[in-house]
């Protein structure tokens, strides 16, 4: 398949599947952005020491702050049955919700400590539910590294929410998965432009704007990971729109283009709506590019944002992708920007890391996005890498971040000329 430019896209490229040693972070990872999208929402793992400094330095949060996160900590006691899990969490829940009645949903999250014991969460949640409702709501999702990567925590936590959601017939678009407040707010300031105003946001910001669903409800998902939210929300009735992740100027307008086309949106007005954001979109990202074009990228699978960001790198700033690895290879999700991706890199799902290593190093690209435990060697070895947890820290989505994303690849590859430059004889030392 080809896109609209005749270029012939990755969807009938031999896919490269590995199952081998992982390098990734698990799924608790996600907790640093859901906690700050889901203003009235706690999230509590149920977990040991490490899990709580892993939490904390993610967010980097200030002494003086109260984040709605934390760790109820288990201790050798717990781990070895000396203690009774159960009564000792029912306690540390009711003791939090005492002190902050702000909360109107609380997760418990399942960490590898809690998974080993085989501590069941679900029915804690229940069990609490029915001690603490109506005022707070308690579900439960797992962030284990067992079980998780990186960006499955977000996709755990809303296919949890899913069945909450109330029922309903009406007409409406939702934007599935966690943006900035920022990025959300011009995705609906710029449907309402189109004259689409029945658009909602899952997750809500708070547990009593959460969306209703049902058979009439149309799915434009913001994030590529939502694999199992999706199936869930699917169940209740919804309707998927496969359409190119809103990454870049084209990105975006596509994305934006599916949502207004399955609402029945004025074609007319709905392209003056967008014609202007897009156009400086475009101005602004092609600045950055005279950085990236002709360079040469490699993917290591982190996130499952891989495709379309490569999508996004090859089409509007002209870079040449080595390979592209994703944890997973979600078809009925990334299956458009899949098919936009210039034919040419090799596309490898799952990780064997050393091999993987081995033909990164064979590629020797001029950007290397992997994560965080890889980068620093891989520095070492003369390679310049972009750390793949901060693309999903930033706000990245939309027209009027096209160029913020853009930069984030130009960044590393401006420090390696400037050191170059000033130090010639360290380079790939």
């Amino acid at each position: 398949m080809s896109g609209a430019d005749g270029i012939a896209g990755c969807d009938a490229t031999p896919v490269l599947k590995e199952r081998g040693q992982r390098e990734v972070f698990c799924g608790l990872t996600g907790i640093v952005w859901l906690h700050r999208k889901m203003q009235d929402a706690f999230f509590l793992v149920v977990g040991s020491r490490t899990c709580a400094h892993l939490l904390q330095s993610a967010a980097g949060v200030m002494i003086f702050a109260e984040p709605r996160f934390g760790t109820a900590i288990m201790e050798e006691k717990d781990l070895a049955g000396l203690a009774d899990a159960n009564e000792e969490l029912d306690r540390e829940v009711d003791r939090l919700l005492a002190r902050r009645p702000d909360i109107k949903q609380l997760f418990l999250v399942g960490s590898c400590p809690s998974e080993v014991i085989k501590l069941d969460l679900s029915r804690a949640a229940e069990r609490l539910t029915e001690r603490h409702g109506p005022q707070v709501r308690v579900l439960n999702y797992s962030g284990s590294g067992i079980e998780t990567t990186f960006t499955q925590g977000e996709d755990a936590c809303l296919a949890a929410l899913a069945p909450e959601m109330e029922a309903t017939d009406a007409e409406q678009l939702l934007i599935v998965g966690s943006l900035p407040d920022i990025v959300e707010d011009q995705f609906l300031r710029l449907f309402g432009q189109m004259g689409i105003e029945n658009v909602h946001s899952f997750p809500a910001r708070r547990r009593e704007d959460m969306p209703a669903i049902g058979p009439n409800t149309r799915l434009l998902l913001a994030q590529p990971f939502l694999g199992d939210t999706l199936a869930a929300l699917q169940k209740r009735g919804a309707r998927h729109l496969p359409a190119p992740f809103p990454f870049g100027a084209d990105g975006t307008a596509q994305w934006l283009e599916t949502g207004a086309e399955a609402m029945g949106a004025d074609e007319t007005r709905v392209a003056e709506a967008i014609a202007a954001p897009r156009a400086r979109a475009r101005a602004a990202v092609a600045k950055v590019a005279e950085t990236l074009r002709h360079r040469r990228i490699f993917f290591f699978p982190d996130s499952q944002l891989e495709i379309p960001l490569a999508r996004f790198l090859a089409r509007e700033c002209g870079m040449s992708p080595v390979e592209v690895g994703t944890p997973f290879l979600h078809r009925g999700i990334v299956g458009p920007d899949l098919s936009l991706l210039p034919e040419g890199p090799v596309i490898s799902e799952g990780q064997d890391v050393d091999l993987q290593l081995d033909r990164a190093r064979a590629a020797r690209a001029d950007l290397t996005v992997c994560g965080l435990g890889l980068a620093n060697p891989l520095e070492a070895e003369g390679l310049s890498t972009k750390w793949a947890i901060e693309l999903v820290f930033s706000p990245i989505h939309g027209f009027e971040q096209a160029a913020d994303l853009a930069e984030l690849f130009a960044r590393p590859l401006r420090r390696r000329a400037m050191i170059e430059r000033m130090h010639p004889a360290r380079v790939g030392a």
